[in-house]
């Protein structure tokens, strides 16, 4: 969730000039972005990443950052020349497969020429270290991200390219990768990352925290919170590892909802299905520290304290946005949209609003205590935001909700719970675009006419006919 949201589009072309040792090649480039609608330079083509090795030392009184990142990774086609995305830093020194390669840096683009060309097939390895202050980047619609300076530290949030502010990488959510992550911050400072933490050694008055990810993660769901922490290690009923960590400051006020994590991963795995990673938790950071929570994949990002429905918000994203994510950033509404309404389905079961009285509300203008608020609910059809900056906006989330409450009105309470569960378990650990859910949704109820909700609820300007 970002409830203000999204990130910078272009860069310049990449020309490649040489900048460090290494020959000539012959072959094919790779692409320099995937031609997301919206950000059209972020990720690359001509290979996919499967791991990333990433290296961290952080000087929060400098706010400076050395990182050594190793991608291992497989050519799709015969490469001699391929792209990474990282914003500001200065590359010292890139290595493809242990042997110098020549690099050029242009806007967001990385392009690295290794030594010899890479082979359609090829598993490869290359090695960038970079050093630097970190950058912050300001969002279409205005919203921070990337590398933002806290009270005491910093934190990493990437939706929906920032992290390419403080690692290089593939940064588009279609390629997906494993993570181990080492980050050495000043003795008494904590490191908390996605994972499981594997290791913690101080030396020389400096603490390492080794941070384990072995499901597979979009970059923009990455995170790595530098700060002061209280942490506190528990598990579920079933005995899924919980790890929080919380400013001092927000303890006392964190400590009540954060007690119900396990109660609410119980109630979202009878809803949503088996839960796909193999820990949970929450940061909470100080309520000035971002502008925005967001759902880092394994345990969620809160600035200040959370109530119990953003926090079963953000973790429904773990189902819904990080373990099937969007092919695109125009299919954010089946991050939002979903859940969204899993706020409804929690409040409906906790005696609150029905899902029904939900719909009505927000149908019917009253939903807001503002007008202009209620009316920005029809601003755009949820499946097709104008331009970066609307990819999270209102429609996005209670209009995207919205066409999932018609769904269910069309299939009944125990389809849709059991379609609800079927699109998390047949796109797990994947991607999959608004085609993929549409299609999905009809071959699950054939008997059923979605006609009308696609056309007037998922694709349609305007306030629709409420039939």
């Amino acid at each position: 969730m970002r409830t203000a949201r999204l990130l910078v589009a272009a860069a310049t072309a990449t020309v490649l000039t040489a900048c460090s040792g290494g020959g000539s090649v012959d072959g094919a480039p790779g692409g320099s972005g995937v031609r997301d609608p919206y950000f059209p330079k972020a990720g690359n083509g001509g290979y996919d990443i499967g791991h990333y090795d990433l290296t961290l030392a952080f000087d929060p009184d400098a706010g400076h950052l050395d990182g050594t990142a190793t991608i291992t990774a497989r050519a799709s086609r015969d490469l001699s020349v391929f792209n990474l995305d990282l914003k500001g830093l200065e590359v010292e020194k890139v290595t493809v497969e242990g042997r110098d390669a020549r690099f050029n840096r242009a806007g967001q683009e990385l392009t690295v020429r290794p030594a010899r060309e890479l082979g359609d097939g090829e598993t490869f390895r290359t090695t960038v270290r970079y050093s630097g202050e970190p950058v912050t980047v300001t969002d279409p619609d205005g919203s921070e991200e990337g590398w933002l300076p806290t009270e005491d530290g910093a934190v990493g949030l990437g939706q929906p390219t920032g992290s390419m502010a403080w690692f290089p990488g593939s940064h588009h959510p279609s390629d997906k990768a494993t993570y181990d992550l080492r980050v050495t911050v000043p003795k008494g400072l904590g490191a908390v990352s996605n994972g499981e933490l594997a290791d913690e050694t101080t030396r020389d008055g400096r603490t390492t925290f080794t941070w384990h990810t072995a499901e597979p993660m979009s970059s923009h769901v990455v995170t790595v919170a530098v700060g002061d922490w209280e942490t506190d290690r528990s598990t579920t009923g079933d005995g899924l590892p919980v790890y929080t960590a919380v400013d001092p400051q927000q303890a006392e006020a964190s400590r009540a909802v954060l007690k119900r994590i396990p109660e609410v991963m119980e109630w979202a795995q009878e809803n949503f299905g088996p839960y796909p990673f193999s820990s949970t938790g929450a940061i909470v950071d100080r309520v000035e520290d971002a502008g925005y929570a967001l759902e880092t994949q394994n345990r969620p990002y809160f600035p200040g304290a959370p109530d119990t429905v953003l926090l079963v918000h953000e973790l429904a994203h773990q189902w819904y946005g990080n373990s099937v994510s969007p092919k695109t950033w125009r299919d954010m509404w089946l991050n939002e949209g979903f859940a969204t309404y899993a706020e409804w389905l929690w409040e409906e079961d906790e005696g609150g609003d029905t899902a029904q009285e939900t719909f009505e509300a927000l149908y019917d203008g009253t939903y807001y205590p503002d007008e202009d608020a209620n009316a920005s609910i029809w601003a755009f059809p949820p499946a097709d935001p104008p331009g970066a900056e609307d990819i999270s906006a209102s429609p996005v989330y209670q209009r995207g909700a919205m066409v999932l409450h018609k769904i269910r009105r069309t299939v009944g309470d125990d389809a849709f719970l059991a379609l609800l569960r079927g699109w998390a378990g047949a796109h797990r650990h994947g991607n999959a675009d608004t085609g993929d859910f549409t299609a999905y949704v009809e071959k699950s109820a054939p008997d059923e006419d979605f006609t009308q909700i696609w056309e007037d609820w998922l694709y349609g300007d305007g306030r629709p006919e409420n039939s």
